[in-house]
């Protein structure tokens, strides 16, 4: 379970996070929308450790995370795709994934078998450059290193952004059955609203570094929903 607390979030004398609250639980996706520059990549580097807060807590399964580095929360089993995937273009496939599971213990790094369930065109290209894939592949591939960790928290920066219809498809499947399993909570920052509305089960929307709307799926309001995304 994870809860952030009231973070504020400074780029020296920019504030880019006023007060944000957010929370997240196995077996569900909690959707952070806004436009760009809102803050939505500023409340995730965040959460992942890339930049620290300047006021606010962020507690991970019961313990206080906020002063931890980025590889040690990647062991206290948080994820992060960002936004551009990142993958290293240099590196063959294999040697991608690899890299995923070095927060891992020796005796547990190995890809999970459901990496090539949920993503098959990866295992025809195990011996290919990194860089050489097409866009919506790389994206696959960012998703695919990131569970090779075997996270209890997937977050993921606009993974549809700038892919194909038939990937985002695919990548839709996976979150779906990712979220089936009820062991991982996922945490999906994105700006296509049909694609975050089918999936999700919470919803955040942004503007200006701070939560100006939020509701459960059940509750939803898409009227409300569509204002604050207008804002």
């Amino acid at each position: 379970m994870l809860d952030i607390n009231a973070i504020n979030l400074h780029y020296g004398a920019a504030q880019a996070l006023r007060g944000v609250s957010l929370h997240a639980e196995p077996g569900q996706v909690t959707c952070v929308l806004g436009r760009n520059g809102v803050g939505k990549t500023s409340l995730l580097d965040a959460l992942a450790g890339q930049h620290p807060v300047s006021g606010g807590s962020i507690v991970w399964e019961g313990k206080d995370i906020t002063g931890l580095k980025p590889f040690e929360r990647a062991r206290s089993g948080i994820a992060y795709v960002p936004q551009g995937r990142e993958i290293f273009p240099l590196l063959t496939v294999a040697e991608n994934l690899q890299t995923g599971y070095a927060p891992l213990p020796r005796g547990e790094r190995d890809i999970p078998d459901e990496v090539f369930s949920l993503f098959p065109v990866l295992n025809n290209m195990m011996r290919r450059r990194g860089g050489d894939l097409s866009g919506g592949q790389q994206q696959q591939l960012a998703i695919a290193r990131a569970l090779a960790a075997s996270p209890s928290l997937l977050v993921l920066d606009e993974p549809t952004e700038g892919i194909q219809p038939s990937i985002i498809k695919d990548i839709g499947k996976a979150i779906i059955y990712l979220r089936g399993l009820k062991k991982m909570a996922i945490i999906l920052v994105e700006q296509y609203l049909d694609f975050a509305q089918e999936l999700g089960d919470h919803f955040v929307v942004m503007d200006r570094g701070a939560i100006v709307y939020q509701s459960s799926k059940a509750d939803l309001d898409e009227v409300a929903l569509k204002r604050a995304l207008a804002i």
